[in-house]
């Protein structure tokens, strides 16, 4: 197995400044971009069975988001760890260990995209509780290697009998397998500047409108897209990830075709990108002591 450049270590680069870019965007994001986890296909989770209708149970990880996420003022949805009671920690652990009893390559496409999803989101939820309290995920230093940064790269959970960890779930089967950059807005980190936790399961059958929403929900945030006199300022996400959106003329396309009317204004008005952002604090309820 390759190893796999570590998310961690994106907080080591300094966003970009106006200031500092004497060269276009484009050109220091590709410099940016070699850093980011790349898209390598691990070819075991090809398997699959288009004709299946067999559908996979998410009910208990919908509840738990019920029950815990809670919208703030600036459109972010914040997950309350701390509130989290001993009966729900038990339920998310059981969720987590049915998900990696399903023969999931028995499934179709759209069945195996949810599945991957939530076990991506229930395993970062479950990893933040276990080091409660901290103030971002990138605190949670439990990858191997002497620079290891954050959980992405430690084996959290074992299906079909391969350890996996949230970088192989997302960089070696998700990217690769669909290669559809939506899967930046469905997967969640744990961090402010992050596209949402949904406040429901992704389910095969709602798949396309969740990602679609999500997309809408993001790219109409200051998360995701904001502007200034000189122009775009982005979420790192789409600097990071470029080899999934693709240059500035590709990306600036693709926020366009979920901008509502006022983030298009902001593109029209200024349709260059000049600089990027992330917050990696914890998406914690505010004041639950997260």
């Amino acid at each position: 197995m390759k190893p796999i450049p570590r998310r961690g270590l994106l907080r080591l680069l300094p966003p970009l400044t106006v200031a500092a870019a004497s060269l276009p965007l484009a050109g220091i994001s590709s410099f940016e971009a070699l850093f980011a986890p790349s898209a390598e296909l691990w070819p075991r989770w090809q398997r699959h069975n288009p004709n299946a209708t067999a559908t996979i149970d998410h009910a208990a990880w919908s509840d738990l988001l019920s029950r815990y996420l809670r919208r703030d003022g600036e459109g972010l949805n914040r997950f309350d760890y701390a509130g989290v009671s001993a009966a729900d920690r038990a339920a998310l652990d059981g969720y987590i260990a049915a998900l990696a009893a399903v023969p999931i390559d028995d499934h179709n496409r759209a069945e195996q995209f949810a599945y991957w999803v939530n076990l991506y989101n229930a395993l970062t939820v479950q990893v933040v509780l276990d080091h409660m309290p901290v103030e971002s995920i990138l605190d949670i230093d439990i990858s191997p290697g002497l620079f290891a940064n954050g959980p992405w790269d430690k084996e959290l959970v074992q299906v079909a009998g391969e350890p996996l960890t949230l970088n192989d779930i997302e960089h070696r089967i998700l990217r690769p397998i669909w290669r559809d950059p939506r899967i930046h807005y469905a997967v969640n980190c744990a961090s402010v500047g992050c596209p949402n936790l949904q406040t429901s399961a992704f389910t095969g059958a709602g798949l396309e409108a969740m990602l679609e929403s999500a997309a809408r929900d993001y790219v109409n945030s200051p998360r995701g897209l904001d502007s200034t006199g000189d122009g775009l300022v982005v979420s790192s996400i789409y600097i990071w990830f470029q080899e999934d959106f693709g240059d500035d003329a590709a990306l600036i396309a693709h926020l366009r075709r979920y901008a509502d009317e006022q983030t298009r204004a902001k593109i029209e008005a200024a349709p260059e990108l000049v600089d990027h952002r992330y917050d990696w604090s914890l998406n914690g309820l505010a004041g639950s002591g997260a």
